[in-house]
């Protein structure tokens, strides 16, 4: 929602307020900022261990690097959106990220997560007999491929894919970028149609990212509908689930 005017003219129908141009452009810089520190993290991991493939990493190198870069990422977003965004300085970051703890909202969130797999299964089940089972993993698929891990690591890498991922990615795409472009005054669904091809894109699995785009539309719809980005991070966190289960019954041995 625009922020008060009232000390100030209006301005003609049409024209963006000039605070909310600069909020927006802002948000935009930093959720920049978000991508390029997972970017600069990943690398810092990769290097440590002195090779660019992440299925030759060492157990506790692979899970920093599936914990650490998109969890600092939207760290420095969440800290930025509070510097840099809109409106009154006093609980900027939490306004500005759309948070609300809100039960009926994030019970749409949730069944909209829910509902969303009758939408989802079929795709990934669809897309993966189109490509093959190889070409339609996810990097970190490939990366626990024939992996078997101590029960601990194993169940940080299931709460890293099921809980911590969809968190972090949420307050970077849905949260910094859908607020920028909302400050810019774009429409609403143009927002939601912007931020899941940005989603889907920024994974850079291009084989995956019409999948990706499919997957996105009911973690959108639930902060489209909302306006809270609790209700996308559930409906995420209910999409990760069976893969972050399949990866735990894998590193465990468990899985034929």
């Amino acid at each position: 929602m625009p922020y008060d005017d009232r000390v100030s003219a209006p301005p003609p129908p049409g024209v963006l307020p000039t605070r909310e141009r600069r909020a927006g452009l802002a948000l935009v810089v930093v959720f920049l900022a978000g991508q390029l520190t997972m970017l600069a993290v990943s690398v810092l991991v990769l290097l440590s261990y002195g090779s660019g493939d992440a299925a030759l990493l060492e157990d506790g190198r692979l899970l920093a690097l599936l914990v650490l870069p998109t969890s600092l990422g939207a760290v420095v977003a969440a800290v930025a959106t509070g510097r840099l965004g809109g409106g009154p300085k006093v609980g900027r970051m939490w306004r500005e990220l759309a948070v609300r703890w809100n039960l009926k909202d994030i019970a749409i969130g949730l069944a909209l997560g829910l509902g969303g797999l009758a939408l989802t299964l079929p795709a990934a089940a669809a897309w993966t007999a189109w490509v093959g089972e190889d070409q339609a993993s996810s990097a970190v698929g490939d990366a626990f491929a024939g992996r078997e891990m101590a029960p601990a690591a194993a169940v940080i890498a299931f709460l890293a894919v099921w809980l911590v991922a969809p968190a972090a990615e949420e307050v970077l795409f849905r949260g910094v970028l859908w607020r920028a472009l909302e400050h810019l005054g774009w429409n609403r669904w143009v927002v939601f149609v912007s931020t899941s091809l940005v989603f889907s894109f920024a994974h850079l699995e291009l084989l995956r990212t019409p999948l990706l785009l499919v997957l996105s539309i009911p973690i959108g719809l639930a902060r489209l509908l909302t306006g809270n980005l609790l209700a996308s991070v559930v409906a995420h966190q209910v999409n990760n689930f069976l893969p972050a289960l399949a990866l735990l019954l894998a590193t465990t041995g468990n899985l034929p």
